[in-house]
């Protein structure tokens, strides 16, 4: 697993499409909350939220793919364990 926000309190990270679907989550109620305001920059942000959407929708697919890759060509990762990085440099 690649390993993002790694901290002391969690030294394990998560990986990127999870951080992603967090994200688009976090958007999608944004979008909720201003629906219903029709005021031309309402609808703007709306728009462009949505675009958004869109593009997180399609990186978490992408960091999917990725980790379906790794795991088929080299098995779970092992670096939550100490283990070496699947591939590239530690």
């Amino acid at each position: 697993m690649t390993r993002f926000l790694v901290s002391d309190s969690n030294p394990n990270g998560r990986k990127l499409e999870d951080i992603l679907m967090d994200l688009r989550s976090d958007v999608l109620k944004r979008c909720t909350k201003i629906a219903e305001d029709h005021r031309p920059e309402a609808l703007q942000v709306l728009a462009n939220n949505v675009k958004v959407l869109e593009h997180l929708t399609a990186a978490i697919d992408l960091a999917h793919a990725s980790t379906v890759l790794l795991d088929r060509a080299f098995g779970p990762s092992e670096a939550a364990e100490g283990g070496p990085p699947r591939i590239g440099v530690a």
